[in-house]
C-alpha cells in the first residue's frame, strides 16, 4: 500500500506557507466525528493543533426511560421528560468536573481506513516538513 496524493479521506484546506490546515473525514461519513489539523512552524518549533468536536457521554443515564407503555403519547412524555432530567444530569457532572477537578473529560473518535491511515501519517510527516523549511526559506 503507498500514500495517495491526492489523499482519501485527507483534504488540504489552506496553505499559508508557514500554516497549513486539513480536514480529516471519518469513513463512518458523520461529521462530527471528522476533525481539523493545524501544522506550524514558529520561530524555533512545530506546531501540531488537532480541532475536534467532542461529544459527552450521553449515554449515562439517571432515570431509564420506559419502553412499555400503551399509550403513544404518555409513551412519548416519558421519553421526554426522562431524556431532560438525563439531560440535566449530564451538565450538572460535565460543571462539577469543572469546578471541582479543573477539567473535562470528552471522548472523540475518527475512524479510518487502512489508506486513510496512511494517508493521514504521510501528510502529516509531509506538512511538517513543507512547513518548517518555508519558515527556513523566509529567515
Amino acid at each position: 500500500m503507498t500514500p495517495q496524493e491526492p489523499a482519501e479521506g485527507i483534504l488540504l484546506q489552506n496553505d499559508w506557507g508557514a500554516t497549513k490546515v486539513y480536514e480529516v473525514t471519518c469513513s463512518c461519513g458523520t461529521d462530527d466525528h471528522s476533525h481539523r489539523i493545524w501544522v506550524e512552524a514558529d520561530d524555533d518549533r512545530v506546531t501540531v493543533a488537532t480541532l475536534t468536536k467532542q461529544e459527552t457521554n450521553f449515554w449515562t443515564k439517571v432515570v431509564e426511560p420506559r419502553y412499555d407503555i400503551e399509550n403513544e403519547f404518555l409513551q412519548k412524555i416519558n421519553w421526554f421528560v426522562t431524556g431532560f432530567i438525563n439531560g440535566i444530569a449530564t451538565r450538572i457532572r460535565l460543571t462539577k468536573n469543572i469546578w471541582f477537578d479543573g477539567y473535562v473529560t470528552y471522548e472523540s473518535f475518527t475512524m479510518l481506513t487502512e489508506q486513510q491511515a496512511l494517508n493521514y501519517a504521510t501528510v502529516l510527516q509531509t506538512a511538517i516538513k513543507d512547513v518548517a523549511e518555508f519558515k527556513k526559506q523566509k529567515i
